[in-house]
């Protein structure tokens, strides 16, 4: 039998297309059964019934559940709706708005950088970005006889340094749900939307002043966001661009990024009105080109993505015969840096 020039085209173009889709839905890391790793089958149906609960109770819309052991998948699982408004199922590739999961991915960045000499722990960040040389410090003050209350600024002890932005020492805080003076000034400022470019985000934040002396207190906030900046600086590259040829397409974790381009944006996961409020939260919107690359939240990743990322940590930075950090990096890292060092904890 003879086939024509145009049908073995055909056939060709089939054949391709079925091993990329294969190719794309392939697991993130090599599958085990349960007990072959030493996890109980039958006991891991007990985070199927609880996780569709949640759904069923309409607590949340969906979710993707992965368990990896002895570096193998031994489970994963889709529940609910990708998008409850439109009717679109929960799927295992489905994309997410990973927000604050972006911490973790920006300071293995600038880890790599340490490691390569470009960047020091203990160096001050104003050699990278001189607008925070010279900070102030928030001072509020309470008369309990009159309760008349004041607020000034007083200049840093010391300059923020590498470590205090790794290890949320540095000062910054966050201005949602604003309590004190100094997060007030943040909201009015409006550094948590995506109207900003890293430069001019850390320019603004450098005329507000801190809520606490660097290395003194740990206070979640908006220090990777800055760190995020420092590693473009030390690294002569754009955020996106440094951790992307650096982490993300070593890992193979072809579906993170700074945001979802057209040809992906039907897999990407949308909230559903709060059963509390009546509201739908107002998300980042990562269907348009990205010009913030927020270091503290502004990555889309999938469940299986992110679980290659976890793994290489558990591997002690390295997956697939990919080393992204050296074990000694890894492992000082994971130790503790601030109970031992006497800092104290922030109110937040």
């Amino acid at each position: 039998m003879r086939f024509s020039r145009s049908a073995i085209v055909a056939v060709t173009a089939v054949a391709v297309s079925l091993a990329l889709k294969l190719q794309a839905q392939a697991a993130p890391l090599l599958e085990a059964k349960p007990e072959e790793v030493g996890v109980s089958a039958q006991r891991l149906e007990r985070i199927t019934h609880a996780m569709q609960q949640i759904v069923d109770k309409g607590e949340l819309a969906g979710m993707v559940v992965m368990l990896a052991r002895k570096g193998k998948l031994v489970y994963q699982r889709s529940f609910g709706m990708q998008d409850k408004d439109k009717q679109v199922p929960m799927a295992l590739d489905s994309i997410f708005r990973i927000y604050s999961m972006t911490k973790p991915v920006v300071t293995v960045a600038a880890m790599v950088l340490v490691e390569e000499g470009k960047l020091s722990l203990d160096e001050p960040i104003s050699k990278y970005l001189p607008e925070f040389k010279d900070m102030k410090v928030g001072i509020e003050g309470y008369d309990p006889t009159t309760g008349a209350q004041s607020f000034y600024t007083v200049p840093a002890k010391r300059q923020i340094t590498v470590q205090d932005l790794l290890r949320h020492t540095s000062g910054f805080t966050y201005g949602p749900n604003a309590r004190t003076q100094v997060q007030k000034l943040y909201a009015q400022a409006g550094l948590f939307s995506q109207k900003w470019t890293l430069d001019s985000f850390c320019k603004e934040l450098a005329k507000l002043p801190l809520q606490y002396e660097p290395g003194t207190v740990w206070e979640y906030g908006h220090s990777t966001d800055v760190l995020g900046h420092v590693v473009e600086v030390a690294s002569g590259q754009p955020l996106d661009k440094f951790v992307a040829e650096r982490i993300l397409r070593p890992l193979k974790m072809n579906d993170t990024a700074f945001e979802v381009p057209a040809d992906k944006q039907g897999r990407l996961a949308q909230p559903q009105v709060d059963p509390q409020t009546g509201k739908v939260a107002e998300l980042i919107d990562v269907t348009q080109p990205a010009t913030f690359f927020a270091g503290g939240h502004g990555l889309v990743s999938t469940a299986g993505d992110y679980l290659r990322f976890a793994q290489m940590l558990a591997n002690g930075g390295e997956l697939d015969g990919v080393r992204i950090l050296g074990p000694r990096t890894i492992a000082f890292m994971a130790s503790d840096h601030v109970l031992s060092a006497g800092i104290s904890r922030g109110p937040n």
